[in-house]
């Protein structure tokens, strides 16, 4: 039985988002359900190809499965690599026949060639909710799990501007062969609401975030938009984002929280960016 549920999404450019209205913004770029029990989501983005989702196991083992209406290939990873990060409880991910142990925010990436993927949680009354990101690959690269410790660190911003945060990239080139796909996940400090600020664009590479840890009654409001033209849609926790490459990507929340961001296009050059100063966006 197939328990994924997917969409797909054209891609459009600036002048087109232009004329977009409140819903039309959040119908092309927002992702409001990521986890269900039992079930895989995904929404498959026509910028790059890329596909962001969510595995949530209770009742049992959650299979990867191949969605014959728009891969058209024998399974999932056939030409296709896969990033995970865990954000619910403790779980496992079994990767043809090979079991990695995947704790709170621990992170596993699978290449391309793996046939058989399954996802189960440790305990139904605090299940996994591993988080994915895939993208096409051309190569095949080794699958390795990679913890919260063995992440590169970055601290970036400070309490006096409200973006003290820590950058924690964990499936980066410079930690984990992949063809193209990156991922990490940002912590913002007690008192710090902005993430990514100054903002930038990069037109080599598209990128999705993902919220989580925003406590109840509590939203993020996303910037994204051209540097001359920005919009804002608002989100809650455990949702993800869109984000083009003309667009910029940051956030401001009415608490601190965390997110996720992953990316992919025809570079692994972290910094290559075009960077904004905060008084010229509009």
């Amino acid at each position: 039985m197939n328990n994924t549920i997917f969409e797909s999404r054209y891609a459009i450019g600036p002048n087109e988002a232009k004329g977009l209205d409140t819903q039309g913004l959040r119908d092309n770029f927002l992702i409001e359900t990521i986890f269900e029990a039992d079930k895989i989501h995904f929404v498959h983005t026509h910028y790059d190809r890329y596909m962001a989702g969510g595995a949530m196991p209770v009742a049992g083992k959650l299979q990867l499965e191949t969605i014959e209406a728009l891969l058209k290939e024998p399974y999932f990873l056939s030409r296709r690599e896969l990033g995970i990060i865990n954000v619910g409880g403790d779980g496992q991910v079994e990767v043809d026949g090979t079991v990695y142990d995947i704790a709170h925010k621990e992170a596993l990436y699978i290449g391309k060639g793996a046939k058989e993927v399954y996802f189960s949680s440790n305990s139904a009354n605090n299940p996994a909710k591993f988080y994915l990101n895939s993208t096409p690959a051309h190569h095949s690269y080794p699958t390795k799990r990679v913890t919260k410790a063995e992440a590169n660190k970055i601290e970036l911003g400070a309490l006096e501007t409200a973006n003290h945060r820590t950058i924690n990239q964990m499936l980066l080139h410079k930690i984990v062969e992949t063809c193209q796909l990156q991922m990490g996940m940002t912590e913002l400090k007690p008192g710090s609401v902005w993430n990514t600020m100054p903002a930038h664009t990069h037109d080599r590479r598209m990128e999705v975030y993902f919220y989580f840890e925003v406590p109840e009654g509590q939203a993020v409001s996303h910037f994204m938009g051209p540097i001359n033209e920005t919009r804002h849609i608002w989100m809650r926790n455990e949702q993800a984002v869109i984000s083009p490459p003309w667009s910029i990507h940051a956030g401001a929340g009415t608490s601190n929280y965390t997110f996720i961001w992953g990316m992919a296009g025809e570079n692994l050059d972290y910094d290559d960016m075009d960077k904004c100063a905060i008084t010229e966006l509009r």
